[in-house]
């Protein structure tokens, strides 16, 4: 049996934000933890006082980077990261990359002197703009020379991928985001399995009476309405649920919750007989202008804007869905709010068609949409609140996704890993 490793997962960002990146460190850690091995969370800043060995060295400064709030981390001398790694004796720096000279650089500098412990790093982006991609351009240039230090690189996606060779000239393995699926499969949730099979007339091309919300038949299982909604909402008047439409995520541009609003503003207008609603759930400071949309374009009855929704939260919401739509833009690098949706899912998923969320959504490219064709990415909606009114259709594309999802599982991306780190051992031995 091979020996636990002692892991040094770094990031020069807080670890107090919500981002993807975060989110790839925190729940990696959690894994390598539980698999017994010992990880060091190293990190510029953060509030957080519930992980062990959490080691912050530095301070951050707020900018906006690839569309993105982050923060820039202060410098950190180099004494103060020799005597870290010295401390640690790590077999493996993990490095989120990019990462910034003056905080990470000097720690995998102080890493790399003691010739014994690997160092390994992590694409996350993919450029939003051309000043990003310039900007990462020159970043590999002046941190040529410390790249050689490294022993292994990853990406997350095809697209991160690209960037890694575009900019910094490295081949990097493809290796996911890993998600915890379990969290997210819909019999964890509360959720009858038997929720992706409604009958045929659970859906109505009725209108929809003004005030009524009751949950789409996948929000629900045979015995019992799904938990948190009352019985009396979203069904239309002959007391049918009407199809349930959820978007999930910050409602910022890029993430494209205005495209979707007028995609339903649109399908409203070319169908007002056709029942549905629609949950936007998440904060941003782009609510004001779409609950302005809703009212504007007499939509109030049927959308509904509940803001941040908990962790422990959104597997049920996702699994209420006939239709989740994340359509976003583009500045993606993977995309685990997709993976969520495809876990939870007894509906479809339909991802904004950007190079991270291919990566995601490889086999189910159909269900891929462009956010910008407002006419397109409403008659598509349409369709799949006809499509999904097969039980034998709807059981198709809901296994599809499952196994969509299953391939970025804490475990297997985990085992990943760990098997390069353990190459990337082998590699720094014989160097």
């Amino acid at each position: 049996m091979d020996e636990p490793l002692t892991i040094g997962l770094l990031i020069d960002d807080s670890l107090d934000r919500p981002d993807g990146v975060q989110q790839y460190v925190l729940t990696l850690g959690a894994w390598l933890t539980a698999q017994g091995h010992t990880v060091h969370y190293i990190t510029a800043s953060t509030e957080r006082t519930d992980l062990p060995h959490l080691h912050v060295i530095g301070r951050t400064v707020n900018v906006t980077f690839n569309g993105n709030g982050l923060g820039t981390p202060l410098p950190v001398s180099g004494k103060a990261s020799r005597a870290l790694t010295a401390d640690l004796g790590l077999d493996v720096l993990h490095v989120q990359m990019p990462y910034s000279p003056f905080l990470a650089g000097r720690v995998i500098s102080a890493a790399d002197a003691s010739a014994t412990t690997a160092v390994v790093g992590t694409f996350h982006i993919y450029p939003q703009s051309r000043l990003v991609s310039v900007g990462a351009r020159i970043l590999g240039l002046l941190e040529r020379r410390r790249l050689r230090a490294f022993d292994a690189f990853l990406a997350v996606s095809e697209a991160a991928q690209s960037f890694a060779a575009q900019a910094f000239r490295i081949d990097t393995t493809v290796i996911g985001n890993p998600v915890v699926i379990e969290q997210f499969a819909p019999s964890s949730s509360g959720h009858s399995t038997a929720a992706v099979e409604p009958s045929p007339s659970s859906h109505t091309t009725a209108a929809v009476e003004p005030g009524s919300e009751e949950p789409s038949p996948s929000a629900q299982s045979t015995a019992a309405v799904e938990p948190g909604r009352e019985a009396a909402d979203g069904r239309d008047p002959a007391g049918t649920p009407v199809p349930h439409i959820v978007f999930l995520g910050r409602l910022v541009e890029r993430k494209g919750p205005r495209e979707l609003m007028e995609a339903l503003v649109r399908l409203h207008s070319l169908s007002p007989d056709v029942a549905w609603r629609a949950t936007i759930a998440g904060r941003g400071p782009m609510l004001t202008e779409l609950q302005a949309m809703v009212v504007k374009d007499g939509l109030d009855d049927q959308v509904t804007f509940p803001g941040f929704i908990a962790e422990e939260d959104k597997a049920a919401l996702l699994s209420s869905a006939d239709i989740v739509a994340l359509p976003s833009t583009g500045g993606e690098s993977f995309g685990i709010s997709v993976v969520e949706a495809l876990a939870a899912s007894t509906g479809v998923v339909l991802a904004g068609d950007n190079p991270g969320y291919r990566t995601v959504m490889r086999g189910l490219e159909e269900q891929l949409v462009d956010p910008k064709d407002t006419t397109t990415f409403s008659r598509i909606v349409s369709s799949w609140m006809s499509e999904l009114q097969d039980p034998e259709s709807r059981m198709a594309v809901v296994d599809a996704q499952h196994q969509a999802a299953a391939r970025f599982d804490v475990n297997v991306i985990g085992t990943r890993v760990v098997e390069q780190y353990r190459a990337a051992m082998a590699h720094r031995a014989g160097r």
